[in-house]
């Protein structure tokens, strides 16, 4: 499918605003830094986690652990991805058991790659606590979960796609909003 961008909605600076407000929140939330772990939902959570982390250590001079999953084998629709999906790594720090578990993610819509992210934390241990963190959350959710921080709110129709851009994988930061083509 071909993306035409039409905006952009956040810029760099703004995304790196959200995502400092962000780490606030869940500083805040949590009471500090004690028994948090950040995963990123690969692939762009991993750069948004580790941005985050580097902002709540300027913060409060506590290194956060710091981690990815891919949730490419707990999705409900894999066997419509095609017979070779495209896997990356999945690196949790250590137990998950008792802890409080931020997972972070790029956009937020029908909650599904929320829903098979929590499954594979549940596979490495009992969390004491999940809580999600997005930088847009784009709403027309199909299952009953919510984002507890997020970046930006923008409500969108079902046929506008947001995309969150990170250097790491696109060469600059930034959101933008436009439509698919097949």
């Amino acid at each position: 499918m071909e993306f035409i961008q039409k905006n952009v909605i956040m810029t760099e600076k703004e995304v790196h605003r959200a995502l400092t407000r962000v780490a606030h929140e869940i500083i805040e939330a949590n009471r500090g830094t004690d028994n948090l772990i950040l995963l990123g939902i690969q692939r762009r959570g991993v750069p948004l986690a580790a941005l985050i982390a580097d902002i709540i250590e300027k913060v409060e001079n506590v290194k956060v652990p710091l981690g990815a999953i891919d949730i490419t084998f707990y999705r409900d629709d894999l066997s419509t991805v095609g017979p070779a999906p495209r896997v990356a790594a999945t690196e949790v720090p250590m137990d998950v058991t008792d802890k409080n578990v931020i997972l972070i993610d790029d956009v937020l819509y029908t909650g599904r790659t929320v829903r098979a992210a929590m499954d594979e934390i549940m596979d490495w241990g009992r969390p004491k606590i999940i809580q999600l963190a997005v930088v847009i959350d784009r709403g027309h959710r199909e299952l009953p979960i919510r984002p507890d921080f997020v970046g930006k709110n923008v409500p969108t129709s079902q046929k506008e796609i947001i995309k969150v851009r990170v250097k790491e994988h696109d060469g600059c930061t930034e959101v933008v909003v436009g439509e698919g083509r097949a």
